[in-house]
């Protein structure tokens, strides 16, 4: 299988360079579920300093994988949204939650169920994602 990934050309490369940042794909993740707001993206990732919370999603968006809409009010009103190429990611983001669910269930961190607001997130995806997620939960 390496023989498919030759240096520059490789597949796996190409993705971790547009979710590889330190909180790439946790906004990714969370995004999910709709827009929001810089202030509700800080308060779910508060590790993130406001700063690098920006590049992060300045990358995202130069990268196309999200949106960032200013609304003319005052105070400024700016959401972040996914794209289309970004919402195609959705697979890639469900399995390494699962992965992650059952990673940490075997190395007994604690919180590994505590996250049952997740099928909420599936709320408008198929039958078959939420299944899925539903069997790594329960």
């Amino acid at each position: 299988m390496s023989e498919d990934c030759p240096g520059t050309g490789c597949p796996v490369g190409s993705t971790l360079h547009l979710i590889g940042g330190k909180y790439k794909a946790l906004i990714l993740w969370h995004l999910i579920k709709g827009a929001m707001r810089h202030g509700e993206i800080q308060r779910i990732i508060p590790q993130a300093t406001p700063k690098m919370l920006t590049q992060q999603l300045r990358e995202l968006e130069g990268d196309g994988l999200l949106s960032r809409t200013v609304y003319p009010v005052v105070p400024p009103k700016v959401e972040y949204r996914l794209t289309e190429l970004g919402k195609s990611l959705q697979p890639i983001l469900i399995a390494m939650y699962e992965w992650g669910i059952r990673y940490m269930r075997d190395q007994g961190i604690e919180g590994a169920l505590r996250d049952i607001r997740i099928t909420s997130i599936y709320e408008g995806t198929g039958h078959m994602q939420k299944n899925a997620i539903a069997k790594i939960l329960f």
